[in-house]
């Protein structure tokens, strides 16, 4: 099993932890988050159970992108990945700063949804972000459209910077910097 590398206790919620993917392991649940249709935002929609491997094979290996199966009261129920926005996804789309780190994350699709549970997911994967102390910002470029993970993002402390064209799809450029996130998430204990 893949080592735990962030833990953190939601006051209402509970226990959340996140562990390295373990791509072998890991990849038949993924194939069904990522494919499911409330997922349409990950852009594998059509993506069989081969491609999904090879998707986060390659973010395996990539010295500048990595990917954490994250855990609720020990249960899988969450993707987050982590990478150098200087390096991948945002290359020359931004004015890069040291110490950013973008940021994607994905809930499981469920039928019993949590109250709460999405933002204490996004609360737990930034205070993972966070907790290294080379980390200043972190960046995100969400669909444009997604106007829930825009509000979730702001309700963490994200600013807004604006518009991208990614060739794969419109974004919303965002920031939230270590002191932002803090004050937005400290009634939900949220530390680093």
């Amino acid at each position: 099993m893949s080592a735990t590398v962030h833990t953190r206790t939601d006051p209402v919620l509970g226990e959340f932890a996140l562990r390295t993917l373990d791509v072998a392991t890991d990849a038949a649940l993924l194939y069904r988050w990522v494919t499911h249709p409330k997922a349409a935002f990950w852009l594998m929609q059509d993506a069989d159970l081969a491609a999904v491997v090879e998707e986060y094979q390659r973010i395996a290996a990539h010295r500048h992108h990595d990917a954490f199966l994250g855990l609720w009261r020990g249960e899988p129920a969450f993707l987050a990945e982590r990478y150098d926005p200087a390096q991948v996804e945002l290359v020359g789309l931004y004015d890069a700063q040291p110490g950013d780190v973008g940021m994607h994350f994905l809930c499981a699709p469920t039928e019993t949804p949590v109250h709460g549970f999405t933002r204490a997911v996004l609360t737990t994967v930034m205070s993972w972000l966070f907790a290294d102390p080379d980390t200043a910002r972190v960046v995100v470029e969400p669909d444009v459209r997604n106007t829930a993970v825009h509000a979730l993002n702001a309700a963490v402390g994200f600013e807004v910077i604006g518009p991208i064209a990614k060739p794969e799809k419109q974004a919303l450029l965002s920031i939230c910097t270590r002191e932002r996130f803090l004050a937005a998430t400290r009634s939900q204990g949220a530390t680093l």
